[in-house]
């Protein structure tokens, strides 16, 4: 059976393997990941969805992140189901 991830892995470049990494790390590949993708497409590149099962307060802050932060309105949820 397949065990909980305790730490984050990140894909090394030159082998395309996954390989332990720090958390400072791997934020900081994601955080790149996500300039990378704005520059070169554009912020609509982007979308976040957000789960209903959040709090008010959570969805506040994951809409006001997508807009201005990353710059875009491409954030949704299924509280209306």
């Amino acid at each position: 059976m397949y065990e909980r991830l305790t730490h984050p892995l990140v894909r090394d470049a030159s082998t395309g393997d996954l390989r332990q990494a720090s958390w400072p790390e791997a934020l900081d590949k994601a955080a790149y990941g996500f300039r990378r993708a704005i520059a070169t497409r554009g912020s609509n590149t982007v979308g976040m969805f957000s789960c209903s099962k959040s709090t008010n307060e959570m969805n506040y802050i994951a809409q006001k992140f997508m807009r201005q932060v990353i710059g875009t309105n491409n954030i949704d949820s299924c509280n209306r189901t």
